[in-house]
Order: structure tokens, then sequence, then C-alpha cells
């Protein structure tokens, strides 16, 4: 009898243990989903190994820009303003504030959008009025660029698209999260340098993209690092961007960086691969 009773016990202990686990089991899963879509739970790990090799590029290549012989020095202190992932609705703002300020920009412009017929009377305004537009690939897609290797494909096709809007013939591309570590590949790089592409990245992440309901964070952001007489700043095509342009033209301008836009013909190595063929 009290064989029988312990064998009982120890068949509930057991199944209580496996109500306990399942239900901690359903428990973490909830959260992760809740998680998920509250987007708190961190990005794919190709995009957190590239943030963190963005991060450490970024350091090394202002080191390295500062004792750069390129022929921006000779201007004193230089601003590049870049916009990136247009056109956009957007865009006509950016340079009706860019128009009152008299400053030219360098955009990068994704194929997707390029494609929208409604967008492109904003990227030929853009080359009327004295900018620059590259690249910034057909997709943005990390995978099909770097791990399929299509990103000279795509860059080809986007630059393709501009000379068809706008007649330009533009070699100067951005990578989709910065050339770190997708350019990596030596394969990729040969093939860049093959067509003639040149690779752009920035010296300033404004990080306005994550910075929707706090603007003022961007201003902040870039003075902060704002540490060389050379700097490429990094923004894109957002409302809350457009919102802190005028005191980011502002501060530049009190700073006494002179607002230059990006030309072919003076091309200077900006990628945190510190590659010069690039």
């Amino acid at each position: 009898m009290n064989a029988s009773r312990e064998g009982r016990k120890t068949k509930d202990r057991k199944i209580s243990t496996k109500k306990l686990i399942i239900g901690l089991g359903i428990s973490i899963l909830s959260l992760m989903i809740i998680y998920f879509f509250m987007g708190i739970l961190p990005s794919t790990p190709e995009k957190v190994v590239a943030e963190k090799s963005k991060k450490q590029a970024i350091v090394k290549k202002k080191d390295e820009m500062q004792e750069y012989p390129s022929k921006e020095k000779s201007k004193g202190k230089v601003v590049f303003l870049t916009f990136d992932d247009g056109p956009s609705e957007l865009t006509g703002k950016f340079l009706d504030v860019l128009k009152e300020h008299n400053i030219k920009a360098t955009f990068f412009m994704q194929g997707s959008n390029l494609q929208k017929s409604n967008l492109q009377k904003y990227v030929k305004r853009a080359i009327s009025e004295g900018h620059y537009i590259g690249a910034h690939s057909m997709t943005h897609d990390y995978s099909k660029l770097y791990e399929k290797k299509k990103f000279v494909p795509e860059m080809k096709e986007t630059l393709a698209l501009i000379h068809e809007i706008t007649g330009t013939s533009p070699h100067l591309v951005r990578p989709p999260y910065g050339s770190m570590p997708g350019l990596k590949n030596k394969k990729i790089r040969k093939q860049i340098i093959k067509e003639e592409l040149k690779i752009w990245d920035w010296t300033i992440e404004s990080e306005d993209w994550s910075l929707p309901n706090n603007p003022k964070q961007i201003i902040k952001n870039i003075k902060k690092r704002t540490t060389i007489d050379t700097e490429v700043v990094l923004m894109h095509e957002k409302p809350q961007t457009l919102k802190v342009l005028p005191k980011i033209i502002a501060f530049f301008q009190e700073k006494g960086y002179k607002f230059e836009v990006y030309q072919d013909d003076a091309h200077f190595s900006c990628n945190f691969l510190n590659d010069k063929n690039m």
C-alpha cells in the first residue's frame, strides 16, 4: 500500500514538474512574441554585427581622416550633409530648406523609390538646384546585397535609373548599413573597383532614423560627434530630421564649417574599410 502511495506521489510530482516546465515555456514564448512586436528584441545577427563594426570603424576613420591629405583639407572646415533612402514625399521639403539656406547636399537614393513616377520630379529638381544624387541600392536588403553578392548589380541598376531620370552619370554609392562588414568580401570589392564605383560611408551617424519622437536628440548626437575638419553627416529623409534641419545647419555655421556637395572629380576616401581604391 505504501509503495503504491509513493508511486502515485512520484507520478504526481513528475506531472507537476512537467506542467511547470510547459507553463514556463509558454510564458517565455509569449513574452518573446510581445517583445518582438514592441521592437524590444535585438536586430538580426548580421545587423548587430554591422552596427558594432560601424561604430568601431567610425572611430578609426575619424583618426585617419585627421591625417588624410584630401583635397578638402585646403578648404578649412568642411561639412557634407547627406540624406539616405529617398526620393520620398518629403524630398521637396528638404530641398526647400536647403534652398532657403543656399546649401547643396548629397542624396543617396534607393532604386525602388526612384521607380515611382510621382517622386521623379523631386529627383530632377534636386539636380537642377545643384545637389548630387548617388545610389543606395535597389532593395536595401542586407542578405541580397552582401550574402548573395548582389551589391554591384543593384548599384549599377540604381545608377542607371538616376541617369535615366536626370541625365547625370554618378559613380558614388553608399552601402546600406555601411561598408562594414558587408564589403569586407574581396570578391565584391574587386567588382566595385572594376566598375569604377566609389564608396562613401560617414563620419557622423545622427541616428535620426531611430528618433521619431525625439528630434532634439538628433541635434545632440551631431554636436557631440562633430570632432574633425572634414565631416560627412549621415541623415535620412524623415519628418524628425526635416524638423531640426535648420538648427543642424545653424550649428555648423556657428562652428565655422563650409557646406560642400560631393563631386565625382574631387572624390576623397570616406569608407570604413580605409580602401583608397574606392
